[in-house]
């Protein structure tokens, strides 16, 4: 026999196992690291590191806010209560956040009622020119709240409702409205609209059609809706510091910046204390419907 032969009949000889399955999870997981948690840990810090000083702050004494040399200004050394019950008990907080509480929920069930409507009737009701009238409703939200500063305020002086936390409840639905209509257009058109034919031929009206079909099927875009009108509303500023001159009617961002503020001296811990809970109700409430708000990004109903 051969060595040609010999070494045709030879067994294989074993190579050693390449290592690249195990180089290729490395580059992976580096590249996911790289691209994902790194951009994510970025944007987490970013994002919540205000609030965690505004937590310090409303818990800190005077004393460790105004010396930083001999106490860390990042962390609490001895937490008092003290700003929070300053808060409470020596200024009216109580009735600041009762009336904001009042003038964002009643903007915000106003607004979603006036949504509701003429985002049904652009996208269901097909008159003629609806997609123009959907994109005149979208464009008003594009006004600066600024320009129409004078113009309300006249209104709000004629009507008698100056320095009225219901000037802000009809004021707010200026620019809530807007928004509102056209995220419930865009979600009212993943609803098949071939339910809405079946109850016009069983003889069902309009309003029963909205109430009992369109409705229950659109309540993620409801609450979508609702979060945007009540986050807005709480939080709005520049109307509210027009409208509203009484100490004791004053909301939440408005009266923790003039009514904290003497002169030149800041309460800091009193204005974080402010801030913390004010912020409280907003977080709340995103919280039992944040499954709501996601499922109305994406839309709920499929045809």
């Amino acid at each position: 026999m051969t060595d040609a032969a010999l070494a045709d009949d030879a067994p294989p000889v074993a190579k050693p196992q390449d290592n690249q399955p195990e180089t290729m999870a490395w580059e992976t997981k580096r590249r996911r690291f790289v691209t994902i948690y790194l951009p994510l840990c970025c944007f987490i810090f970013i994002l919540l590191f205000p609030f965690y000083w505004m937590t310090v702050t409303a818990f800190k004494p005077n004393a460790e806010l105004m010396d930083f040399k001999n106490h860390n200004p990042f962390w609490i050394s001895s937490p008092t209560l003290e700003h929070i019950k300053h808060l409470l008990f020596n200024t009216a907080y109580p009735s600041w956040f009762l009336t904001t509480m009042g003038v964002a929920i009643g903007s915000t069930f106003l607004s979603l009622f006036a949504s509701t409507l003429a985002a049904y009737a652009i996208q269901r009701l097909r008159f003629t020119g609806s997609p123009y009238v959907g994109l005149a409703i979208y464009l008003a939200y594009l006004v600066p709240p600024s320009i129409l500063f004078i113009p309300l305020a006249t209104m709000v002086v004629q009507l008698g409702l100056f320095d009225s936390p219901l000037a802000l409840i009809l004021v707010y639905p200026t620019f809530l409205v807007p928004f509102c209509t056209w995220l419930l257009i865009g979600y009212f058109k993943s609803i098949p609209y071939e339910l809405e034919e079946c109850a016009l031929i069983d003889g069902a009206t309009r309003l029963q059609i909205l109430r009992r079909i369109t409705l229950p099927l659109a309540v993620p875009g409801l609450i979508s809706a609702g979060i945007f009108s009540f986050t807005l509303s709480w939080n709005e500023f520049i109307y509210a510091l027009a409208f509203i001159q009484s100490s004791e009617r004053k909301t939440v961002p408005v009266a923790i910046l003039t009514e904290l503020v003497t002169g030149d001296v800041y309460q800091w811990g009193a204005l974080m204390a402010g801030s913390l809970l004010g912020s409280l109700p907003v977080a709340i409430f995103y919280s039992f419907f944040v499954d709501y708000y996601v499922a109305s990004l994406t839309g709920a109903v499929k045809e």
